[in-house]
């Protein structure tokens, strides 16, 4: 039977106490930054220079696969407050 290779690494952003954190959930890749645009720059570097070199393949990787990002961010609403202005 033929091993399927995934197209995506999937990373997941959250707010830490200073920084932004993001990690990968299929390849050992941890980063951080002080804004997103920063955490995201890091993680596609270092995606990058942790994939250099390696046979995709071995890792369960096609060719060229895509990053996905998931973010953690802050409520944007109080729910019960605008629950309340919508009644």
């Amino acid at each position: 039977m033929k091993e399927t290779l995934q197209h995506t690494i999937k990373a997941f952003i959250g707010k830490g106490e200073k920084y932004y954190v993001a990690e990968c959930l299929e390849i050992p890749v941890v980063t951080q930054g002080k804004s997103l645009d920063e955490t995201v720059a890091n993680l596609k570097e270092a995606v990058a220079l942790h994939l250099e070199g390696e046979d995709l393949a071995q890792l369960g990787l096609a060719p060229n696969p895509t990053l996905i990002i998931t973010m953690e961010t802050e409520p944007v609403a109080n729910v019960q407050r605008t629950a309340h202005l919508l009644q």
